[in-house]
């Protein structure tokens, strides 16, 4: 479904992606998994349009997206959680699901889609008319991956999910991201819950300092000494 060919991006002089190369395939989850700075986030927000790579090439089913401008690369079916949430805190929980929505115009499927993400996350629902702002971290990160649904993507990107998360949401939210996958959606996340990452992860890729150093089945990367030496505790 996504192939990415060699890219390279900077930050000014910063060179934060070298020679990146990772493929995602229709139906799995594709975690990410690496310390701070390593490219991870990078690597999403080149994905989404929001950077650019000097070089190589982003394949999204068949199609190079790597000069596409982030809306168009949302109707093409990638959608994008970010970190931190970055909900509108002064819109209502129903705003912030249409806004999910603004570059759709079939309004009998949005309905729809809201309907899967009240089902989906029932909190949502019952707060629906309540400020964004006010709900709890939790609710907010499940707002987040709801307006994100809103677009009815192909490919989610996932960044930090579970980040600032009381462990039992972070189990909360885990399996929900499981459940949207079985329900057809493919995922890329990005996470810094290793341990949490791989245990639902179909396939991983370790990066550190912008390069990929490690891939591959993320049960075997969760076994190996060396990932859980740096990523697992031990």
């Amino acid at each position: 479904m996504l192939t990415i060919k060699d890219i390279n991006v900077y930050y000014g002089n910063i060179h934060a992606l070298k020679n990146m190369s990772l493929e995602v395939e229709r139906g799995e989850i594709v975690t990410l998994i690496g310390g701070n700075g390593a490219g991870k986030t990078t690597t999403l927000r080149t994905i989404s349009g929001l950077l650019r790579s000097k070089t190589g090439d982003i394949i999204f089913e068949d199609e190079s997206i790597a000069q596409t401008s982030a809306p168009v690369i949302v109707k093409k079916g990638i959608s994008q959680v970010p970190e931190g949430r970055r909900i509108f805190a002064n819109l209502s929980v129903l705003e912030n699901l249409e806004m999910g929505a603004y570059l759709r115009k079939d309004h009998q499927e949005i309905k729809d889609s809201m309907e899967n993400v009240f089902n989906r996350f029932p909190r949502l629902k019952e707060r629906s008319r309540q400020r964004a702002g006010t709900l709890s971290g939790g609710e907010q990160q499940m707002l987040a991956m709801g307006r994100a649904l809103m677009s009815k993507p192909k490919l989610l990107l996932l960044d930090e999910p579970s980040m600032g998360l009381a462990p039992i949401l972070v189990q909360e939210i885990f399996a929900i991201i499981k459940e949207i996958n079985q329900a057809g959606t493919t995922i890329l996340l990005v996470e810094q819950n290793a341990h949490m990452a791989l245990s639902i992860a179909h396939r991983a890729y370790v990066l550190e300092t912008g390069r990929v150093v490690l891939s591959g089945y993320a049960k075997d990367l969760a076994e190996s000494d060396e990932v859980r030496k740096a990523y697992l505790g031990g």
